[in-house]
C-alpha cells in the first residue's frame, strides 16, 4: 500500500515539475519589448500576400460597429481603437492582441448588434425551432428534459454551461502555448473567432426564440424590445441568493439568438483541439462537451436543433482551418526553444527513429502532455553545414594528430574540405561513435587498436608512414 502511495507521490511531482518548467519555457518565448520600433520594422519587412486582405474585412466590419455603438457614446468610444491600436503597436501585446482579432470581431458584433435599427432585422421565428425540433426528432427534447428539475442536476448543468463556458477557452489557449508550437495558438485564436463571427452573424440574419420563451409567451409573436431570461439559471440565482445571471440574461444584446447554440459550438471545438494536439484528454474533453450539451436544453435556452447546429458549426471550421502540417503526427510536436525561428526537427527525426510520442495512447507514455515539457529548453540541432564537422578522419585520442595521407605532412590539420574541422566545434552526435562498437570487433586491420592505443592508416598498412602514435 505505501508503494501506491510512493508512485502516486512521483506522478504528481514530476506532474508539478513538468508544469513548472513549461511556465518557464513558455515566459522564456515571449516577446518582452515595449518598442513600437520593432513592430514597425517587421511590418516593413513583411511580405504582404492575398491572405493580408483579411484585415481590410476587420477594419470595415470596425468601422460599420463603431459608427453604430451608441454605449459608450461619441467621443468615448473612439477610446476603444486607439487603445487597440497601441495594443498592435507594442510588441509585448501584439503577440497577443493581433492573432485574436477574429476574436475581437466576434466580440464587437455581438455586443453592437443590439444597436441595429429594426427596421434592417427580420422578422423574429418563435415557431421554427420547436417545429423542426419535433419534426426531426419526433418530440420537443428540450421540453422533455425540463420537466424535472433538481438542485444537484441544477448545479451540474450550472458548472459547464455558466462557469467552464467563460474561462476553458482561455485554458485551451494556455495549454496551446505551454505545451504546442505557438503556431496551434494563433490557429486556436483565428478558428475560435471566426467560428463566433459567423454563428452570430446567422443569429443575426436568422433570429430564433430560445425554449425559455416557449415556456413564458408561448407561440405568441416576440418583437426587439422584449427582454432576455435566464431560463434555468434563474435557480441557480435563487440558491446562491444573488442576480447576477438574470441581469446578464435580462440585459442580453442578442435575446433572439438561439440557433446556433455557441454553447454546444465551442465545447465541441474545444473538445476538437484538445482531442487533435492531446489525444489522453479525449474521454474527459467529450464527456465534458456531452455534458454541456444537455445543460445547455436543460436550462431552458437551446433547442437540440440548436446543439446540432453548433456542433456541426464548430466540427466545419475545425477542418477548414486545420492546416496540412497538423494533420499528422506533428500535431504532438513541444514547441520550439527561445530564440529558434520556426520549428525544429525532433531527435528522433534527426536520427529517422520511430517517434513514441505519435504513437501514444494514454498520458503515462512519452508522447504525454506533461511529460515533454522538459524538451522546451533543449540546445537546438545544427541546421547548417557550418555547425557539421566531417569525422572521417578524426583521431581517436584526444588531441592525436593527423596522419601524413590526409594532412600532407605529420601531425598537420587537413586542408579544409578534407577534414573541415574547426577550432572549438565538434560533432554534437557522434563524438564517440567508436565507442558504440564493441571491442571484440574491431581490430588493427580496421584502423584502430584498443590495446596498443595506435592509430594506422590507411587500414591494413602496418607499419611505416601511416602509423602515427596515440600516446
Amino acid at each position: 500500500m505505501s508503494s501506491v502511495h510512493h508512485n502516486q507521490r512521483g506522478v504528481l511531482m514530476r506532474t508539478f515539475s513538468n508544469l513548472a518548467h513549461a511556465v518557464v519555457s513558455g515566459y522564456g518565448r515571449l516577446d518582452k519589448s515595449f518598442s513600437p520600433s520593432v513592430t514597425i520594422a517587421r511590418v516593413r519587412a513583411h511580405h504582404f500576400t492575398g491572405a493580408d486582405t483579411i484585415y481590410l474585412f476587420h477594419l470595415s466590419l470596425a468601422i460599420f460597429w463603431l459608427t453604430l455603438l451608441q454605449d459608450p457614446p461619441y467621443p468615448s468610444k473612439l477610446l476603444i481603437p486607439a487603445l487597440y491600436a497601441l495594443a498592435l503597436l507594442l510588441p509585448i501585446t501584439s503577440q497577443f492582441f493581433l492573432p485574436a482579432t477574429p476574436v475581437f470581431a466576434w466580440i464587437l458584433t455581438w455586443y453592437t448588434s443590439r444597436f441595429l435599427p429594426e427596421a434592417w432585422r427580420p422578422a423574429i421565428s418563435v415557431s421554427l425551432l420547436p417545429t423542426l425540433e419535433s419534426v426531426l426528432y419526433g418530440a420537443n427534447i428540450s421540453d422533455i428534459l425540463t420537466r424535472f428539475t433538481h438542485p444537484l442536476l441544477d448545479i451540474l448543468a450550472w458548472l459547464p454551461y455558466g462557469v467552464v463556458h467563460f474561462t476553458f477557452p482561455f485554458v485551451v489557449a494556455l495549454f496551446l502555448w505551454l505545451f504546442r508550437p505557438k503556431e496551434t495558438v494563433y490557429l486556436w485564436a483565428r478558428t475560435f473567432g471566426y467560428m463566433n463571427l459567423l454563428g452570430v452573424a446567422i443569429q443575426i440574419v436568422l433570429p430564433c426564440s430560445a425554449p425559455w420563451y416557449e415556456l413564458i409567451y408561448g407561440l405568441t409573436p416576440a418583437n426587439y424590445g422584449m427582454k432576455g431570461s435566464p431560463g434555468g439559471l434563474a435557480r441557480i440565482d435563487a440558491l446562491f441568493h444573488n442576480t447576477s445571471y438574470t441581469t446578464a440574461f435580462t440585459n442580453s444584446p442578442l435575446v433572439f439568438g438561439a440557433f446556433p447554440s455557441l454553447h454546444a459550438g465551442n465545447a465541441t471545438l474545444e473538445a476538437l483541439f484538445l482531442a487533435h494536439f492531446f489525444p489522453h484528454t479525449t474521454k474527459f474533453i467529450w464527456a465534458y462537451a456531452g455534458i454541456l450539451y444537455w445543460a445547455t436544453m436543460y436550462l431552458t435556452h437551446h433547442y437540440l436543433i440548436d446543439v446540432v447546429g453548433g456542433a456541426c458549426l464548430a466540427t466545419a471550421a475545425f477542418y477548414i482551418y486545420l492546416p496540412d502540417e497538423f494533420r499528422g503526427p506533428h500535431a504532438l510536436d513541444p514547441p520550439a526553444p527561445a530564440g529558434s525561428s520556426g520549428s525544429r526537427k525532433s531527435k528522433y527525426d534527426l536520427y529517422d527513429l520511430e517517434d513514441p510520442r505519435a504513437a501514444s495512447k494514454s498520458g503515462t507514455e512519452r508522447g504525454a502532455m506533461m511529460l515533454s515539457a522538459r524538451e522546451f529548453d533543449a540546445v537546438s540541432e545544427p541546421s547548417s553545414d557550418e555547425e557539421e564537422v566531417d569525422i572521417t578522419y578524426r583521431s581517436p585520442v584526444p588531441g592525436g594528430a593527423f596522419p601524413p595521407a590526409v594532412g600532407g605532412s605529420k601531425g598537420k590539420p587537413p586542408p579544409l574540405g578534407v577534414g573541415n574541422l574547426k577550432k572549438g566545434k565538434g560533432h554534437r552526435h557522434t563524438a564517440s561513435i567508436a565507442s558504440l562498437i564493441r571491442g571484440e570487433e574491431r581490430g588493427p586491420e580496421d584502423g584502430w587498436s584498443p590495446v596498443a592505443g595506435n592509430f594506422t592508416f590507411p587500414p591494413g598498412a602496418g607499419t611505416g608512414v601511416g602509423r602515427v602514435r596515440a600516446d
